[in-house]
């Protein structure tokens, strides 16, 4: 069974305040129950603008305009101390303006789901034109537009719901079946807000691939949403229709799903393909939810800061045939949190680090940064949730001890080298390590660290099916001087020049036989 390489990656936000302040879900049920209450007009107040999105530390580390020990060095909080200088682009994605996304979402409507006002169409089309990756194929699909007069008809007797940008209308979201929840104007409004964001960051891996969309071999999309109808809620299919927008036209795929877990067994499902030489140019990718927008914007609003959750996540990553440069997957080393493991912290660390670590003869001090759960505790702690990554790593850190594998007196500094401030969005599946992947391939590249490990923790209860907890893990390393050396022995040249020296010593041979 071959190694399997990251070849490539991209991280994207979509700044979305008006999204989050009408459709998160928070705020969404708060005005259903309530009408215009007092918390939703304090929210109003809070809201940040393009500008403070770009300038925020935290969004600049996801799509990797600064590295995470510049985040680390920043100044907190990091909401009050915004970047000096911050750019749309970074090294991994963009952030992309709320105007723009809406359009993004229309152009990844193909059942006339979306309506846009025609002025709006007009001026969002400028701006993707003047976008580096939305070729004409894509932008065709923006439709010119509806008349305000169509969209508050279709508002007010079709039960659509309105989109806003700058506070005012322009346009709605239309639902696809009379009475099936499934296919209302909620549902499908979320369903295409991640579709579009899997969209964006499939053309970001794309393009720091420099790779074309028909090479793409299989998408695995990995989010929390369902796509279906009342028959079959999650039947999906998120990865093919995403596949279909950007033009992955050799490309099948399917979603994956496992609450914050998802991504990580989505790359191991993803390396398995590529090991066994099923597949060979495989995508995982996910888009964010828009029912996590100011999911905790009433503890911000009470302590008045401002409401951090205003952006949707998206992710893409390219699994590959090991190549002998890039960063690998350790299939001999992952991790599961199996039924019977148990649902304590120490159990599931023990289940998630410990127990691949040992199966492979590493231990914990192999492992140069470990990523689970990277919550950025600006948005968690002041809703009581605690520093999510600190606690993971307090308890690796303790694991370790409990091991004999470190000092006591060692865990602070153990916590400090090998952890990571927390930088992503509050989505579920976004932040459950995979944010880091980019980060510590990078890194690897660099020769700054030699190994990594991903872990994913899922919450099953949340379905109401079970009360057990879930997980999965693997390790990211660079290449062997072993695999460098056998990539080198399968060179095209090297079997050509081979073959040719073979022929010239029978043909020496033959000669000799001959003139005897």
């Amino acid at each position: 069974m071959q190694k399997v390489a990251i070849r490539q990656y991209a991280y994207c936000l979509n700044h979305v305040p008006e999204l989050s302040y009408y459709y998160g879900n928070t705020p969404f049920w708060e005005r259903n129950n309530k009408g215009e209450s007092e918390y939703l007009a304090s929210l109003s107040k809070f809201m940040r603008t393009y500008d403070d999105a770009i300038r925020y530390a935290p969004n600049q580390a996801f799509i990797g305009g600064i590295s995470l020990k510049d985040l680390e060095a920043h100044e907190t909080p990091w909401y009050e101390k915004p970047l000096k200088e911050a750019s749309r682009f970074g090294r991994f994605g963009e952030i992309m303006p709320e105007d723009e996304f809406l359009g993004l979402m229309d152009i990844c409507d193909v059942f006339d789901i979306i309506w846009l006002e025609g002025s709006f169409s007009g001026k969002v089309r400028e701006k993707l034109q003047a976008h580096p990756l939305m070729n004409q194929n894509i932008l065709q699909r923006l439709e010119k537009g509806h008349t305000a007069d169509e969209i508050e008809q279709e508002i007010e007797e079709g039960s659509a719901l309105p989109l806003y940008f700058d506070g005012r209308i322009i346009g709605c979201c239309r639902k696809a079946h009379e009475f099936d929840e499934c296919l209302s104007s909620y549902v499908l409004l979320e369903n295409i807000a991640c579709k579009a964001g899997g969209v964006l960051a499939l053309l970001h891996l794309l393009n720091n691939a420099k790779m074309k969309p028909e090479e793409v071999d299989f998408i695995i999309e990995c989010s929390e949403e369902a796509a279906g109808d009342m028959n079959q809620r999650g039947g999906g299919n998120f990865a093919k229709s995403i596949g279909e927008i950007v033009g992955c036209v050799n490309a099948s795929g399917c979603d994956v799903r496992g609450f914050c877990a998802g991504p990580v067994y989505a790359l191991i499902n993803a390396a398995a393909q590529v090991a066994s030489c099923i597949r060979k140019n495989v995508v995982v990718l996910a888009g964010g939810a828009v029912p996590k927008l100011y999911m905790n914007s009433r503890d911000h609003v009470k302590k008045g800061m401002p409401a951090l959750e205003d952006a949707l996540g998206n992710f893409a990553i390219l699994l590959a045939p090991e190549d002998g440069v890039t960063p690998v997957m350790r299939l001999d080393a992952i991790g599961k949190h199996s039924v019977g493991a148990g649902a304590s912290p120490q159990a599931i660390t023990e289940a998630l680090v410990y127990e691949p670590l040992k199966r492979v003869g590493l231990n914990f001090l192999d492992i140069d940064k470990y990523a689970a759960e990277l919550q950025n505790p600006e948005i968690t702690l002041p809703a009581g949730a605690g520093n999510v990554p600190e606690a993971n790593f307090k308890m690796i850190a303790a694991l370790a001890v409990m091991k004999k594998e470190l000092d006591k007196a060692g865990m602070n500094d153990f916590i400090r080298q090998r952890g990571m401030p927390g930088f992503a969005p509050t989505q579920g599946h976004i932040p459950s390590g995979v944010p880091f992947i980019g980060h510590a391939c990078e890194d690897i590249k660099e020769g700054k660290m030699k190994r990594a490990m991903i872990i994913g923790k899922g919450s099953l209860f949340l379905a109401r099916l079970t009360n057990l907890s879930d997980g999965a893990s693997f390790i990211i390393e660079f290449p062997s001087p072993i695999a460098q050396k056998e990539e080198g022995l399968i060179s095209k040249d090297e079997i050509r020049d081979t073959i040719l020296e073979v022929l010239a010593d029978l043909a020496d041979t033959l000669k000799g036989a001959g003139a005897k």
